[in-house]
């Protein structure tokens, strides 16, 4: 349907604007700036609650640039514009193909020495600003909703590994054939892998920061649901084949839209099904050869209805953990009843044939309720 960012502008405007933006990265960006907001105001609302507290730490102002920092600099800002001069002189070629001049070693060699120095530079000037002959130390309060910033690239990165190396795993046959393409793609992310790889970092930092695992779970349930709901907008848009099984059935009702029931995901990123009559010149001109169920959008109502569920009893629950618990049995639930109609991988072990996100949701269902039961007996204890 929208592939990228300029066939949805074309189609609501009718302008030609060619971008070098896809349609389901700006949809995962889009969904850890819903994420992004919704874990802030819990933690706004958890300290205000006593729940969490501010944390102190020793800096010291007054510093130099040290070599490190220049250098660090420098390299940041060497592969920055390494990268962007190069997209610039070839613009045309990073419209279509962003990914693989991104993923290469192309570049401009001058543009990376301009930026580099650049960057090194600023760094240097910054700190002469604030230079003191004698650097000291100082105390400053950081508050818990100001670990955020940090909290969203530990999850954004590791997240991005745990979904690459699960979704290779599910789909094993396809990374063996080709594991650098793979490893290289920006497609082929498994939601599970992201959840446990960025849940786990952010735990980690947010327990380095005096925020308990709990708590933070508890922080993270709403926004998690939210964060979900936003990405599936962006595998429904693009078509990156997380859609569902073949739909023959005539709709049900007369006034059901026809893609909320059975469609072709014409235009598709994977480049799946048949040529779309018409279409072309250009990559993204298939659509299935049947209407499928579009479980992406059915994720993205379901999901919409359970973080409204889940935001409007945050006030109620008392007893740590119980908000993840609750989130847990959710989430596995609404997984589960996908998969049955979802196309997917499965394994096949001592005759059971099952997904990797059938056999994850039933751990989450069964881990949440005893996390649940776990919250209300220990509830005055864990406080």
């Amino acid at each position: 349907m929208f592939p990228t960012v300029s066939h949805f502008l074309e189609y609501l405007l009718g302008i030609n604007l060619p971008l070098p933006f896809n349609t389901f990265g700006v949809f995962v960006a889009l969904a850890f700036v819903a994420g992004y907001w919704a874990f802030t105001q819990e933690l706004r609302r958890k300290e205000a609650l006593g729940i969490l507290h501010p944390i102190r730490k020793t800096i010291i102002i007054g510093e130099p640039a040290t070599t490190t920092d220049l250098i660090m600099n420098g390299l940041f800002g060497f592969i920055i514009g390494y990268k962007l001069l190069y997209a610039l002189l070839n613009y045309s070629l990073f419209v279509s193909d962003a990914q693989s001049i991104l993923m290469s070693t192309k570049g401009n060699i001058f543009g990376g020495l301009f930026l580099g120095v650049l960057f090194a530079y600023w760094d240097y000037k910054e700190k002469e600003k604030h230079k003191l002959a004698n650097p000291k130390e100082t105390v400053v309060k950081i508050r818990p909703y100001q670990l955020m910033s940090n909290l969203i690239v530990w999850a954004a990165v590791w997240g991005f590994l745990g979904a690459k190396f699960f979704d290779n795993l599910e789909y094993w046959d396809d990374f063996v054939k080709n594991p650098i393409e793979r490893l290289l793609s920006f497609s082929g992310l498994t939601f599970y892998g992201g959840l446990i790889c960025g849940g786990a970092a952010v735990l980690y930092i947010a327990k380095k920061n005096g925020i308990k695992p709990l708590h933070m779970l508890d922080v993270g349930g709403p926004g998690m649901m939210l964060a979900y709901a936003v990405g599936r907008i962006g595998c429904h848009l693009s078509g990156d084949g997380d859609w569902g099984i073949v739909n023959p059935d005539p709709k049900p009702f007369s006034w059901l839209p026809d893609w909320l029931w059975s469609y072709k995901y014409p235009n598709n990123v994977v480049g799946e099904g048949i040529p779309i009559p018409g279409c072309g010149p250009g990559k993204f001109c298939n659509e299935l050869a049947q209407g499928v169920y579009p479980t992406p959008i059915y994720e993205v109502i379901i999901c919409l209805i359970l973080f409204a569920f889940l935001w409007s009893i945050r006030d109620k629950i008392k007893a740590p953990g119980l908000m993840f618990g609750i989130y847990m049995i959710l989430n596995g639930v609404e997984r589960f009843m996908i998969e049955l109609i979802r196309v997917n991988s499965k394994y096949n072990v001592f005759g059971l044939r099952f997904t990797q996100a059938e056999m994850i949701s039933t751990f989450l269902v069964v881990g949440g309720i005893a996390l649940c039961i776990y919250s209300l007996r220990n509830k005055n204890k864990l406080a």
